[in-house]
C-alpha cells in the first residue's frame, strides 16, 4: 500500500490517500495538535467522503467526543484505541 500526500482545502495537517480492499482511505494524524486543530482538520476531511467506498481515518490523542456532535447524521464512525494509547477513528457515509 502506497500513501499519496494530498491537499485538502481548509486543512492544516498532512492528509494521505491510499486504497485497500476496494476502499479509498484519507488519513490524517492529529496526535500532536492542540484544540481546535484536530476538529478543523476532521471537518475538512469529512468533505472527502463522496461514496460508500470512502473512509476518513483520523488519529487523535484521545477520543474526540466534541467532534462527534458536529459530524452530520449521514456519517457514521468507529473508534478504536491503539497500543500507543491514541485513538483511531474511521468515518464513513451511512
Amino acid at each position: 500500500m502506497q500513501k499519496e500526500l494530498i491537499e485538502v482545502q481548509g486543512a492544516t495537517l498532512d492528509f494521505y490517500k491510499y486504497e485497500e480492499d476496494g476502499l479509498t482511505y484519507y488519513e490524517f494524524n492529529a496526535t500532536r495538535c492542540q484544540p481546535p486543530e484536530p476538529m478543523i482538520n476532521a471537518i475538512s476531511g469529512l468533505r472527502l467522503l463522496k461514496s460508500e467506498n470512502d473512509r476518513l481515518v483520523g488519529i487523535f490523542f484521545h477520543e474526540p467526543f466534541p467532534l462527534y456532535e458536529r459530524v452530520p447524521l449521514t456519517i457514521g464512525h468507529e473508534a478504536q484505541e491503539l497500543e500507543s494509547g491514541d485513538v483511531k477513528v474511521i468515518f464513513k457515509l451511512d
